[in-house]
């Protein structure tokens, strides 16, 4: 996919004009990370982000370009609701930290909890996901985030002890889609029932629709910059003929602005999307943070027309990144524009 996403030259030496590189805090550490570094950039409908994760490769990177582009210049297709509901997300912290990281998300009935972290074990997990369900009561929900972190054996038997809590989905449990439909036989077979969410499996794959065509999940996971942009990311999910969550990439505002988009333009939306991730930021670039309101997105209101929020230049300049990391990441715009 990402050698055939549309960049026009033209819109290339403008971002590169425009570029503004910011680094914020994380609250607490996610995915490894304590700070989040990103590229904003300005088109014609106004500002976008282009954030891919530092080690991607430029035709990985290709894709958030086109995500960026299409924000900037084309602008998302109209909303079909009004609200979108949005899910707490809970990093691989101690279960003591988990009612302070929930309190950050006040009005979520679901929380999204990570998992299989490296260099810690299934009981951290147990303890975790137990902390959130304390906090959550009984009639909350709790999906788990193992990226990746399993293989098919370990998989089963995490999954076995989870369950328990009573899970709405495990996501990207196992690295391959070949492991997540054994997997998902597995599981009916043990008598375990926890359906199975693909994540790096559709927003990594050159082929997104093998989760479907191979049974490999019974959900999938969106994210737009990695899928090229809000249209690219609603084509995958009515090919695949899954239920479809929105996630983000740790984007700021301005970032976010295009999750919500899509979560707001999907046909069907049955599941809190986790689009609350600016409130695990410790700053932003706008003044009022994209932030959900008890739970929810209210589209018209927050979106503010399908455009990305505008930055603030005080902010900018706060959390500028060293000016050697703005001539870095215009190399990076050029090399993923180049595919």
């Amino acid at each position: 996919m990402a050698t055939h996403a549309d960049l026009d030259p033209g819109h290339l030496a403008e971002a590169l004009a425009t570029l503004r590189v910011v680094r914020v805090p994380m609250r607490v550490p996610f995915r490894g990370l304590r700070e989040r570094e990103v590229a904003l950039l300005r088109g014609a409908r106004g500002w976008a982000e282009f954030g891919p994760f530092l080690d991607y490769p430029p035709a990985e990177a290709r894709l958030w370009l086109a995500a960026a582009f299409e924000a900037a210049y084309a602008g998302w297709p109209a909303p079909v609701r009004d609200r979108v509901p949005v899910n707490a997300t809970v990093p691989a912290v101690p279960a003591a930290e988990v009612p302070g990281v929930l309190a950050r998300f006040a009005g979520c009935t679901t929380a999204k909890v990570k998992v299989a972290e490296a260099g810690q074990g299934l009981r951290d997990d147990l303890d975790r996901v137990a902390a959130v369900r304390d906090v959550l009561g009984a009639t909350g929900r709790i999906r788990i985030d193992a990226n990746m972190g399993w293989d098919l054996d370990q998989a089963r038997e995490a999954l076995a002890a989870l369950a328990a809590y009573d899970l709405e989905y495990a996501e990207q449990p196992c690295p391959s889609v070949p492991e997540l439909a054994a997997l998902r036989r597995a599981l009916v077979r043990d008598g375990v029932d926890v359906p199975i969410a693909a994540d790096e499996s559709i927003r990594k794959s050159t082929d997104p629709m093998r989760v479907a065509r191979e049974e490999a999940a019974d959900l999938v996971i969106v994210k737009v910059p990695p899928l090229g942009g809000v249209a690219a990311a609603l084509g995958i999910v009515a090919e695949c003929g899954l239920p479809a969550v929105v996630s983000s990439a740790l984007d700021t505002s301005v970032g976010m602005a295009a999750g919500v988009a899509l979560a707001a333009a999907l046909p069907t939306l049955d599941h809190a999307c986790g689009l609350g991730t600016v409130r695990l930021l410790g700053g932003d670039v706008v003044g009022e943070s994209l932030v959900p309101r008890e739970g929810w997105f209210d589209v018209p209101e927050q979106l503010g027309g399908a455009v990305s929020p505008t930055p603030t230049p005080e902010l900018l300049d706060r959390w500028a990144a060293p000016q050697q990391r703005v001539g870095w990441w215009r190399d990076r715009v050029r090399a993923a524009a180049a595919g």
